[in-house]
């Protein structure tokens, strides 16, 4: 551990919002009593990690045990979503609670948070809780209601990122991202006010593409073989939007040989991209000759016998799972750092730790990479939490949840009133008792249901704008017609499709069954529940359809 975390701790004087939530009568005893009773919060949020590389859901090709620590001293949530599987919108839905018509970040290409909107780490701040964001914010606006933030520059950068500090400055830190992120979150916790709760935001930029490793990680896994997903070479019969994506394996467009797979000739770098040398010429050049060793000799035996047709498809597959795995195992070992240190300083009895990702990701499931799309591999999303004392719920947690309810869930856990505007459920009530509750927020019940809409077409990877609904059973997605603009610039087709999936026959979401006689009723009923949660979330996007589909 760096010495950087073992600084004396100071004490600070309460803000202002504090002060005035006192008076208003939103806390109601002293400090010390306060810091004993509310919970601190350390929320972990990943990009683009994947339940199907995280041990403890059954299926990973590797271990990851800091990670299956949580789960296995805590809860495990197996029916986890997003609302829109998106960097940017899915931390809007989390700081908000609100789905992304309703915060206004709708997607990455051109949206800005706004700022000046109530947020839950607001909300905590006046209450009085400590309140940190260190890592990636991805948000484009500067990040309110935080007492303390670090933030990576736009993606980050995985060797020697820059920071953006709270008072505006910018430094470049030497080392891994990863590690760097984990050493600031231990280090503002040595800094803090002992006296007071906290709640912390550690985003971290793994596992985003480039999927660039800790230089130590850059020969792991190499010797392992990733089997194929079943429906790997998926030909997307009777899914138009499917067939139509920009994220494909097999495509040289879409995963590139030299940008992602880091095959170029050796010594010559001339082809790779600006990008891409941005973030490698950001080693020394002790480092960047380490670097370029490696991919130079697995260049070399790539070019001793290219493969081509589907053994290049799978060559590919195969480098990028083991990129990916690699960034994943520095992940892992951090939060293990992290779980180490408030361990060590006796606070996880009375800290909730959160481990989760902005979204799912395919590791070769229909033949793709990347998020966006409804299918549950990206509308799905890990999330396991180790609860403070007093909350007693253990194992398996499989009602429905979505990002949406992080939000009305840690201001419901430090006793602050969750506000009515707020569309999420807190997930207090499944955590109190080792059996599933009847009870939630909204009318009595959990959810049965759950809402997804994404907004970003024409963009990168080219995934159509669609919404849609999941049940416990079936799925129902409209793929919706794009503005005549959109269709000037991408010379695409409008596609106006309606999807519908029994998870429980069809788990991989290969067979549309929509239209089919035998699940008319099904289908009926289904598009019953969307308007009725369309109509619950406020979200007119079919009627709009319906009264002028030419100007969407």
């Amino acid at each position: 551990m760096s010495d950087m975390i073992r600084k004396p701790v100071s004490r600070v004087t309460a803000p202002r919002p504090f002060r005035e939530g006192l008076r208003v009568g939103l806390l109601f005893c002293s400090l010390p009593c306060l810091a004993q009773q509310r919970p601190n919060i350390v929320y972990i949020m990943t990009d683009d990690h994947t339940a199907q590389m995280m041990s403890c859901y059954g299926h990973s090709p590797i271990q990851t045990p800091n990670l299956d620590r949580i789960a296995e001293e805590g809860v495990r949530f197996t029916h986890s979503f997003v609302a829109n599987s998106l960097s940017g919108p899915s931390r809007a839905c989390m700081l908000t609670g609100k789905l992304s018509h309703k915060n206004g970040f709708t997607n990455n290409e051109h949206g800005v948070f706004d700022g000046s909107q109530q947020t839950m780490p607001k909300l905590m701040q006046q209450a009085g809780y400590q309140t940190a964001l260190i890592g990636k914010w991805h948000l484009v606006s500067t990040p309110t209601g935080f007492d303390h933030f670090d933030i990576l520059q736009g993606q980050g950068e995985y060797y020697n990122p820059t920071f953006i500090h709270r008072d505006g400055t910018r430094s470049r830190e030497q080392g891994y991202c990863t590690d760097i992120i984990t050493d600031k979150a231990i280090h503002w916790m040595e800094e803090r006010d002992p006296d007071r709760p906290f709640i912390l935001f550690v985003h971290h930029k793994a596992c985003h593409r480039d999927w660039l490793p800790d230089l130590k990680d850059l020969h792991e896994y190499e010797d392992q073989t990733f089997p194929l997903p079943a429906n790997f070479w998926d030909t997307w019969e009777g899914r138009q939007a499917a067939r139509q994506q920009e994220m494909s394996i097999a495509s040289p467009h879409d995963m590139d040989l030299i940008y992602d797979n880091k095959i170029y000739l050796p010594g010559d770098t001339s082809r790779l991209t600006w990008s891409y040398l941005n973030y490698v010429n950001r080693l020394d050049s002790a480092d960047r000759r380490r670097y370029f060793q490696f991919h130079d000799s697995l260049t070399r035996v790539f070019k001793s016998n290219p493969p081509t047709g589907r053994a290049l498809t799978e060559f590919k597959f195969q480098r990028y799972m083991r990129d990916y795995a690699k960034v994943t195992k520095s992940l892992d070992e951090n939060v293990g750092r992290l779980m180490q240190y408030l361990e060590d300083h006796d606070m996880l009895r009375n800290t909730l730790v959160v481990y989760t990702s902005d979204q799912g990701f395919y590791m070769g499931e229909h033949g793709w990479f990347d998020k966006r799309f409804m299918y549950e591999e990206s509308l799905n999303t890990p999330l396991v939490m180790r609860l403070p004392d007093g909350y007693e719920r253990r194992g398996i947690v499989d009602e429905m949840v979505q990002n949406i309810d992080y939000a009305p869930t840690f201001l419901d856990m430090a006793g602050i009133p969750v506000p009515d505007d707020i569309q999420g459920m807190s997930l207090v009530p499944l955590l109190k008792g080792p059996t599933s509750p009847s009870g939630g927020r909204r009318k009595g019940a959990w959810r049965s249901a759950i809402y997804y809409h994404f907004y970003e077409y024409p963009a990168e990877h080219m995934v159509r704008r669609h919404y849609g609904i999941r049940t416990e059973r079936y799925k129902l997605i409209h793929f919706y017609p794009h503005a005549p603009a959109d269709k000037d610039k991408t010379r695409r087709p409008y596609i106006d499709q309606w999807e519908l999936y029994d998870l429980q026959t069809d788990p991989s979401e290969m067979h549309n069954l929509y239209g089919n006689p035998k699940y008319r009723k099904v289908q009926k009923q289904m598009h019953r529940r969307l308007r009725q949660l369309q109509r619950e979330y406020d979200d007119p996007i079919e009627k709009e359809l319906q009264d002028n589909p030419s100007t969407l």
